[in-house]
């Protein structure tokens, strides 16, 4: 007689742990997009959907960076409208949501795993979902 109810238990179990839990994805969504405060300064969070911070976003993920390492003057070259000093400001703020690490003694960044799993997974929707749906025209 007890076999049954352990049985339905089990099976419970098995589909409670199925279920994923969203919430580790929303703690990493709010990483990247909320403000965060060092040092008593204030970063601002990063915004999917505004272009400046899709371009800068986008830019960080090329391949050579991933090989070679990112550099102020480098990333210049791919957002040709900013300066040294406003590049300096958005590698820290990078720095601070997690997104890029600095290599010791260096001037060189590498994207970490954080900003390589972020980055691609936000950019999908936009591009395979959102901007193709838009492109159809009205429903």
């Amino acid at each position: 007689m007890r076999e049954l109810p352990a049985a339905s238990n089990r099976r419970y179990l098995e589909f409670l742990s199925a279920i994923e839990d969203p919430r580790s994805g929303r703690d990493r969504l709010d990483k990247l997009s909320q403000p965060v405060e060092r040092e008593g300064r204030r970063y601002s969070g990063f915004n999917l959907f505004d272009p400046d911070d899709e371009n800068l976003l986008c830019s960080i993920v090329r391949g050579e960076f991933n090989i070679g390492g990112l550099q102020n003057k480098t990333l210049r070259r791919h957002v040709p409208e900013l300066n040294s000093g406003q590049m300096s400001r958005l590698l820290r703020r990078l720095r601070t949501h997690g997104l890029i690490q600095k290599v010791g003694h260096t001037y060189k960044y590498y994207v970490t795993a954080f900003g390589k799993e972020v980055i691609t997974t936000a950019l999908k929707p936009r591009e395979l979902v959102i901007i193709p749906q838009l492109a159809l025209g009205p429903a």
